[in-house]
């Protein structure tokens, strides 16, 4: 499993309360794909910071929050695996997928972290890809 890497302004953007974990209702997470030409860095904050690679042919993005908890200080975001699907044709390929929020307006889609698959992943018309979230789910904060 590839290592999540926060971005800087996901903690102010925690701190000043863009983001609200515990209801899907406010909560849309998404995944933004990009290229090997463009890596994301820990300053981008904001969706439109990203260069993404084109979603022609690629089912849903969207990852859904199965619980939002603390324990003993520890807080843990977990998500479900989602399972990326081509559909119709291949996928551009990727090597990083970045995880948003789609539903704040300010600011609009703030950037939570991103993953580095190593090298590029493609897919031909049916092929998938799981995005495993692992046993401490997207991120724990302690």
């Amino acid at each position: 499993m590839a290592a999540f890497n926060k971005f800087r302004a996901f903690v102010e953007h925690l701190a000043e309360g863009v983001h609200n974990f515990s209801s899907d209702s406010t909560c849309t997470l998404t995944a933004a794909l990009s290229a090997a030409a463009n890596t994301p860095v820990n300053t981008n904050s904001v969706l439109a910071d990203l260069t993404q690679i084109s979603y022609t042919n690629l089912g849903s993005r969207v990852i859904p929050v199965s619980a939002s908890s603390q324990t003993a200080g520890t807080y843990t975001l977990a998500c479900t695996d989602t399972v990326l699907t081509a559909s119709g044709g291949s996928v551009a390929a990727f090597q990083f997928v970045s995880i948003y929020n789609d539903d704040p307006t300010s600011p609009a889609d703030p950037l939570i972290g991103w993953y580095d698959y190593g090298s590029a992943v493609t897919l031909a018309d049916t092929e998938t890809f799981t995005l495993d979230f692992g046993a401490s789910g997207l991120f724990q904060l302690a």
